[in-house]
Order: C-alpha cells, then sequence, then structure tokens
C-alpha cells in the first residue's frame, strides 16, 4: 500500500500517520527526515544535498526523489509505506509518479486532510514543545500538568518559532500556493479523498482507515513478483 497524506500544517496528517504506522508496519516516510540522514551519513545524495543547501539554494526534487527511491528498497518498504509532506509541488508528484512507474508501483490513495485556515491558525499558535524531547502539548486543549514544564522529562516547554502567527499564515499561504493544484492532480487521477479533519483524532483514524483500497496496486504487484 503506498499512501500520501495530504494537508496543511497542522491539519493533523503526521499524527494519523505515526498512529497508522504503529498498526499496519507501514513506515511513515518524512523527507526531511530522509535528507537529514543522508547528510549525517555522508551518502551521495546527502552531500549533494548539503552542498546545495549551503549555498542557499533549495535541494532539487530530482535529489529528494532519489532519496525516495534508495529509502523504499529497504525491507520495512517491502509491504508499503506513507509519504508525509511530500510532494509539495505538481513537478514533485510527476518525479514521484514516474519513479515508481520505472518500479512497477504506483500510489493507491491520496488522502487530504481538510480544514480551514483559521482553526489552522490556532491550532498551531497554541501548539508547545518540549525543548528536550519534542513532546507536543497545547495550551487549550493538552497543557502540560505543570505550566511550562514537560510531563515527561522535566525540561522547559517552550512555541517553536515557526508557531507563531505571523510564519503560521506564511506557511499556509505558501501551502495553498504550491501544494493545493496536487488537489486537482490527484482528484483527476482517482486516488484522492478528502477527511474532515476538525473531527475528534479517533474519528479521523477511522475515517482514513475506511479510506484504504481493499486490495492495493502494490499489493498486487508483489504477488505477482513472487508467482514467478
Amino acid at each position: 500500500m503506498i499512501l500520501i497524506f495530504l494537508g496543511p500544517p497542522g491539519s493533523g496528517k503526521g499524527t494519523q500517520a505515526k498512529r497508522l504506522t504503529a498498526e499496519k508496519s507501514w513506515p511513515q516516510l518524512s523527507t526531511g527526515d530522509m535528507l537529514r540522514a543522508n547528510i549525517a551519513q555522508g551518502t551521495e545524495l546527502g552531500i549533494a544535498a548539503k552542498k546545495m543547501m549551503d549555498q542557499g539554494n533549495l535541494v532539487p526534487d530530482a535529489v529528494v526523489v532519489g532519496m525516495i527511491r534508495e529509502r523504499i528498497k529497504n525491507s520495512d518498504c517491502l509491504k508499503g509505506f506513507i509519504l508525509d509532506g511530500f510532494p509539495r509541488t505538481i513537478s514533485q508528484a510527476e518525479s514521484l509518479d514516474q519513479m515508481l512507474s520505472e518500479k512497477g508501483l504506483r500510489v493507491d490513495r491520496v488522502i487530504e486532510f481538510q480544514i480551514q485556515d483559521g482553526e489552522l491558525v490556532g491550532r498551531l499558535s497554541g501548539r508547545r514543545t518540549c525543548s528536550s524531547c519534542a513532546t507536543m502539548y497545547h495550551v487549550k486543549t493538552s497543557p502540560p500538568k505543570v505550566d511550562g514544564v514537560c510531563d515527561k522529562c522535566g525540561n522547559p516547554v517552550i512555541q517553536r518559532a515557526d508557531d507563531n502567527v505571523e510564519v503560521i499564515e506564511k506557511r499556509l499561504k505558501v501551502y495553498h500556493a504550491q501544494t493545493s493544484p496536487l488537489i486537482q492532480y490527484y482528484s483527476q487521477q482517482g486516488k484522492l479523498l478528502p477527511i474532515d479533519a476538525t473531527k475528534a483524532m479517533d474519528q479521523v483514524y477511522s475515517r482514513v482507515v475506511a479510506s484504504l483500497p481493499k486490495r492495493s496496486f502494490f499489493g498486487q504487484f508483489l504477488s505477482r513478483a513472487f508467482a514467478r
């Protein structure tokens, strides 16, 4: 099963991806994590990416897709994976489709987490993060037991620099300009399923699970491969 979780920052797609990973053992692939891992390991792709970043340039789509290509060779991706935060643009989606096609694969489902900007600003501006263990809190819905202190490790709980209203509004503007066109792209492929991300977490998760194809293209491909 190959899934893409599409939605603006704060829509809950990362949380739902982690929950689905725990149940189905499909790894959640974050291109940001892969990028940092490749740089830390000094891989050929990582060295190329770091050079571009040091020059203040964006990492080209080909490099990012190359990292995905290498990552999905790992055994934990044998039954499928979840792409969280990628693709972000039509160009990236086309590059991803081409790479998967070369492997005889394709995306099974794209789940769009729908939520209004006003609610997202409230969610993200109220978010707080442990400075040590990165446990997430919210000033209204899930505050720490002691104000400003992490329940788990006792270190300070802070507001990240990118969780202030001005930065959030800029991030949402970028999302709508670059990523929203993907909704039409995947809708035309018949793969898009919108989900109301304002519902309770369990309700959203139930909808995610119910939206999954009964038999994925990935599973059919593996079945044919092992039958040979």
